[in-house]
């Protein structure tokens, strides 16, 4: 995992679970910056040239970790099973869906990073809002 003052990163293996077939492993890259302190970037390798991102909520991520949250287009939910705790990601977008296990330990470990750079609650400090209206007006 890197991390400096105001960001981390890691790479979290994940399985694409695959109905009736054997999981596929892939590579996911976790990223998150002070300068946008609720979201989290995962970017999905694979195979093909360019990752498929994605912008989760910190929070969401969070909670999903000890119980099932989020609705609509990503849902997180710890599993029950013997050995290594995981946690189910199911993505829903227009072009098709996906579901993703990931051990948890990893993924706490970044999340506990993010939340040394910002503390839960402390996310407002660092949003710059008349920058955030300024750069919406000029769209």
């Amino acid at each position: 995992m890197n991390s400096s003052g105001t960001t981390a990163s890691a790479e979290l293996g994940l399985r694409l679970v695959v109905p009736d077939r054997t999981a596929v492993p892939l590579v996911a890259r976790l990223d998150y910056t002070a300068d946008d302190p609720y979201a989290i970037k995962v970017a999905f390798h694979t195979g093909e040239d360019e990752p498929v991102e994605w912008i989760f909520a910190r929070e969401l991520l969070t909670v999903g970790i000890v119980r099932p949250a989020g609705d609509g287009d990503v849902r997180v939910w710890p599993e029950k099973g013997s050995g290594e705790r995981t946690v189910s990601i199911a993505l829903s977008s227009p072009f098709g869906q996906a579901q993703f296990d990931a051990e948890v330990s990893p993924l706490a470990e970044f999340l506990h990073r993010t939340y040394e750079i910002v503390p839960a609650g402390q996310e407002g400090d660092y949003v710059d809002l008349d920058s955030e209206i300024e750069r919406h007006l000029q769209s």
